[in-house]
């Protein structure tokens, strides 16, 4: 059960910034240094001063935040909606030549209890936890949407859109840095606020994006909880900014996330090679295009990884799956047979005997060549490559209640930070 409310959204003022283009950024999670730098130069006002400061020694980077969202907000570089409202968004992009267009809409979601929560599909780290809630414990608000999906059973982003949407102007427009079109058009009508609400009480969700927001937001409210033994469960720190898509694959596009680590010390790539050879038949490749052409056939039908190191490329495919019933004989079957688990299980901690889950030991990037060259510029470094999670891998993991790995989906495109805010009261 999903239960969802309308907010007034804190955003730019189109009078004080003329230019969206100019202040928006992508979510703090997916920023590298030197993009942080690059939007920290590009405009004095780019919400990436509050989003994900500078560390200085002079000062705490997460009180700086929360006074910038003040000083904005009083100088009016902010507006806040008087009225509640439903926001809806639409995110036009091209990947490989083609246009695609994913629909959903922003609201507030209830954290829940044991009975209503979201389901969860990935685990979290702590240190990312503890930036976040130093940062809310500040701001005082949701500076950016969780990514929810969810099956849409009474289609409820069709009824928004052809009731409200179709023929209206949109109040929010923006192009990012990848030539993407973001649009937000304003949902305020009364009867139409309880329709939807009404519609998404029959709808499981699962969070796609935002896990360590999400847990975040918990922590916030059981320590308002404590303080306020009185609470109805209405007040906003019950509640998150959620963006909402349905499981339409015409839309909603998950890209793996591949992974890169160094050797342990002493041990040759032929020798990984051949103990390796144990659990999968290895193929050496002559490129990095033959390598992706053929994960990229195999589809779902074979458990395969790619890996590159010392400027080659192999193939590793699982030999049998009944390897699988020892060696992850300690989880359900909807977790064993992801291929991130495989990864992490027989290639990491039985093979190399490295702790995937230990903070700091991988690194993890959607952009292959990224991790390609830096495995160039160490001999020692491999990289790991991986398919894309299916919608309905996510989904069956999450109830069944297990967790996947950290790091396991990349969803694409992200929904830009900056647009909308909440402002806890």
């Amino acid at each position: 059960m999903a239960i969802v409310k309308p907010f007034a959204a804190v955003y730019y003022n189109p009078q004080k910034v003329s230019d969206l283009s100019k202040v928006v950024c992508p979510p703090y999670d997916v920023i590298s240094q030197p993009r942080q730098l690059y939007y920290h130069d590009l405009d004095p006002r780019n919400f990436i001063h509050i989003l994900l400061g500078k560390d200085t020694p002079q000062e705490d980077k997460y009180e700086r935040g929360g006074k910038t969202f003040s000083e904005w907000l009083a100088q009016g570089v902010f507006l806040q909606d008087i009225k509640p409202a439903i926001y809806f968004y639409s995110h036009r992009y091209r990947l490989k030549g083609e246009t695609r267009t994913r629909l959903g809409f922003i609201s507030l979601l209830h954290l829940g209890d044991k009975e209503s929560s979201p389901f969860k599909h990935e685990h979290t780290h702590q240190q990312a936890k503890d930036d976040r809630y130093k940062l809310l414990k500040e701001v005082r608000a949701n500076l950016s949407p969780i990514f929810v999906v969810f099956k849409d059973k009474l289609r409820v982003i069709n009824y928004i859109y052809q009731k409200h949407i179709k023929q209206a102007a949109a109040f929010i427009e923006v192009t990012d840095d990848d030539k993407n079109t973001h649009k937000i058009w304003r949902i305020d009508d009364e009867a139409a606020l309880r329709q939807i609400e009404q519609k998404m009480r029959d709808e499981h969700v699962f969070i796609a994006d935002g896990h360590h927001r999400f847990e975040v937001a918990c922590a916030w409210r059981d320590s308002m909880l404590a303080t306020l033994p009185q609470a109805s469960g209405r007040e906003s720190f019950n509640y998150i900014m959620s963006y909402f898509t349905n499981t339409d694959p015409r839309g909603l596009l998950i890209l793996p996330i591949h992974r890169l680590l160094t050797f342990p010390a002493g041990l040759t790539t032929a020798q990984f090679l051949e103990s390796a050879r144990a659990y999968f038949d290895v193929e050496e490749l002559k490129d990095k295009a033959r390598l992706f052409f053929l994960m990229e056939k195999n589809g779902g039908r074979e458990h395969i990884f790619g890996m590159y190191k010392e400027k080659k490329y192999w193939l590793l495919r699982l030999k049998n799956v009944s390897i699988l019933n020892t060696l992850l004989s300690d989880k359900p079957p909807e977790y064993r047979m992801l291929d991130v688990s495989i990864l992490n299980r027989v290639v990491f901690e039985n093979l190399l005997k490295i702790m995937p889950q230990k903070e700091g030991c991988l690194k993890f990037s959607a952009q292959a060549d990224d991790l390609i060259k830096e495995a160039d510029c160490d001999g020692s470094c491999a990289v790991f490559f991986l398919k894309p999670v299916m919608m309905e891998q996510i989904m069956n993991v999450a109830l069944a209640g297990q967790r996947m790995p950290p790091k396991s989906t990349y969803f694409y495109p992200k929904v830009l930070s900056g647009l909308l805010i909440n402002k806890l009261e």
